[in-house]
């Protein structure tokens, strides 16, 4: 197996998936592609969650929400949905996760932190299933 590549999907593709993209990209580094997108996405990422994740070193305001494409679904091999419901194509041979988190839009500082905990908590567990999965 080549690098994998993961793609987060919420619908607007301003906190969650953003912040989930952060963490992995600063947690595996170059090892991993990390993707992405939303079924709606909004026109620019949600300040509140930028604030959160500068709080812990990680740099997410050049982040540009995206439009989900069957494409990057297709091009992807682990996607993981949060509160997108069926807006994700499904395709064989994928691996398909979703993660019911608190959406940070409209939410005060303190509870995007909680979200960003939770989010990292559960990329270190990715990070490690995806380093077993390539070795």
């Amino acid at each position: 197996m080549s690098k994998p590549s993961v793609l987060f999907v919420c619908v607007h593709n301003a906190g969650r998936s953003q912040m989930a993209a952060g963490w992995l990209r600063h947690l595996a580094g170059d090892t991993v592609e990390v993707r992405s997108a939303g079924s709606e996405p909004r026109d620019q990422i949600n300040p509140v969650a930028v604030e959160a994740m500068r709080e812990v070193g990680i740099d997410i305001t050049g982040a540009v929400p995206q439009r989900l494409e069957t494409e990057t679904v297709r091009e992807s091999d682990v996607i993981v949905t949060m509160g997108c419901g069926d807006a994700c194509p499904i395709f064989p041979g994928k691996r398909y996760e979703d993660w019911e988190l608190t959406d940070p839009a409209g939410q005060p500082i303190e509870v995007v932190r909680q979200v960003r905990d939770e989010i990292r908590a559960r990329i270190e567990k990715l990070v490690g299933e995806l380093q077993t999965a390539t070795h």
